[in-house]
């Protein structure tokens, strides 16, 4: 079975490509410029994703496609018009590939979408679900809403299988963003004023999620659906904290402070969003997937915050 993987040269990218390969998949991928992949990796040069990429020769006998490559999410936004730049990419380019595949002859794109599309935070302990109707509040949480609704379109007009992921936060060897920043903080001892944080959020462990993927891939009843994805044991921020840095041998030090207070400093830093992801909860029910594709995570929380402190460690 070939497997054609958008955006192998990433963070979820490459650790996909090895675990497919590993369980036997031929596996190329397609990207914009020259890098090192894992061993077995095809490689498919494309130029860039929008409305008028050339796929022709990426998808030369590919069965499958799971398309990671996309605009993503950036906490300071410098373009003029962000809505329209993630559309042209997450939207445009999104429906010109599944196009593209069903012309080719693919039988099933598996698109990574976005926990964004269902919303920002979940209040009164209540967890989002495949059935929620989405509320992207965000030009790339809309994009990727607008994304999967042209697939939806494109299923019916063709027959092409889809098959739509939305993950929380995904962490592991490689991580980058928030929970990078996370981690030096913890690395360099600095204090951090969340001990009065309670929330709860979902996070998926990279292990798990590659995991989700090909089994999303590759079993028969996935076809036209849509599945949340999480390690299945929710955490808070301060837990969170405690626990990465007693993996990486620098105990958290949190200081009590009322969210509150730590809001407003958020907007006067122009910090809102940052601060509203470690205060706010967000939390997952991923009983679809287990229910229905029979998928179990393979490593639990700790064994996955484990890994990606001793990761950062070593590195």
């Amino acid at each position: 079975m070939k497997l054609l993987v958008t955006g192998v040269s990433g963070f979820v990218g490459q650790a996909l490509a090895t675990e497919s390969i590993r369980r036997g998949l031929q596996v190329s991928g397609a990207l914009r410029s020259s890098i090192e992949l894992p061993s077995g990796v095809g490689v498919c040069r494309i130029g860039a994703i929008d409305g008028e990429t050339d796929w022709f020769s990426a998808l030369h006998d590919v069965e499958i496609v799971i398309h990671l490559a996309a605009r993503v999410h950036v906490m300071r936004e410098n373009t003029e018009n962000p809505l329209e730049a993630f559309r042209k990419v997450n939207v445009a380019g999104t429906e010109h590939l599944a196009r593209s595949a069903a012309a080719s002859g693919v039988k099933r794109l598996v698109f990574v979408s976005s926990i964004k599309v269902n919303g920002e935070e979940t209040i009164d302990g209540r967890r989002y679900t495949e059935l929620d109707v989405p509320s992207p509040k965000d030009p790339y949480g809309v994009s990727k809403c607008e994304a999967e609704q042209a697939l939806h379109r494109i299923a019916l007009e063709t027959g092409l299988q889809v098959v739509i992921v939305r993950p929380p936060l995904v962490y592991g060897a490689g991580v980058k963003g928030n929970f990078a920043q996370m981690l030096r903080v913890l690395a360099k001892g600095i204090p951090l004023p969340l001990a009065s944080v309670s929330n709860l959020r979902s996070i998926v462990y990279l292990g798990n999620f590659v995991d989700a993927l090909v089994i999303c891939a590759t079993h028969p009843a996935a076809a036209g659906q849509t599945y949340l994805v999480s390690d299945g044991e929710d955490v808070s921020t301060p837990e969170l904290l405690r626990q990465l840095g007693a993996a990486m041998g620098h105990p958290a030090r949190l200081l009590p402070c009322p969210p509150a207070l730590l809001k407003m400093a958020g907007r006067v830093l122009g910090r809102s969003e940052q601060i509203d992801r470690l205060l706010g909860s967000l939390q997952v029910d991923s009983s679809k997937i287990r229910s229905e594709l029979g998928w179990q995570p393979p490593f639990t929380l700790q064994q996955g915050l484990q890994a990606t402190a001793e990761w950062y460690r070593d590195s």
